[in-house]
């Protein structure tokens, strides 16, 4: 007879971090996004286009969690605390594979705006940098860290 009382929290852990993987990667997305469009449109160097892209990747991942939680009633200060000791592993791993994955790529930082080029290689690597946070996320929510610090919150 198959035990289902340890597979069902499995599917459960998994589905709850790859929920919160989706939300960190959507609010790094954003300012990864921007950071690569600002970047490439002011003609900027590599090492500048991706250092704005992952402060504003940062930014815009801690201001996407802290949102809901100041909504709640929560000061600014510990708002700030919960997405840091929430996001910042998971936006770390996305950044650092993201990034890594744009120069590797052939021109995808030289293409224009307007190119399939630049866009497929963004979104392709955003999905990479996903795939890869997804076991840290796992890890961290299963000890009650990670995004399971701020989902008491909401």
């Amino acid at each position: 007879m198959i035990n289902h009382s340890h597979h069902h929290p499995n599917q459960s852990l998994n589905k709850t971090a790859a929920i919160a993987t989706v939300h960190c990667l959507s609010g790094c997305a954003i300012g990864e996004v921007a950071g690569m469009v600002i970047g490439t449109a002011l003609g900027w160097s590599n090492t500048e286009t991706i250092t704005l892209a992952v402060l504003l990747a940062f930014l815009s991942g801690y201001a996407l969690t802290m949102l809901p939680i100041l909504r709640g009633g929560y000061p600014l200060r510990d708002a700030m605390t919960i997405a840091l000791a929430a996001d910042t592993a998971s936006i770390t791993i996305m950044e650092i594979v993201d990034n890594l994955v744009m120069l590797m790529v052939p021109g995808a930082m030289a293409a224009p705006l307007d190119s399939w080029l630049f866009w497929s290689s963004l979104l392709a690597a955003l999905i990479i940098a996903g795939i890869a946070a997804f076991p840290l996320n796992r890890w961290l929510i299963a000890r009650g860290r990670g995004h399971a610090l701020a989902h008491c919150h909401h």
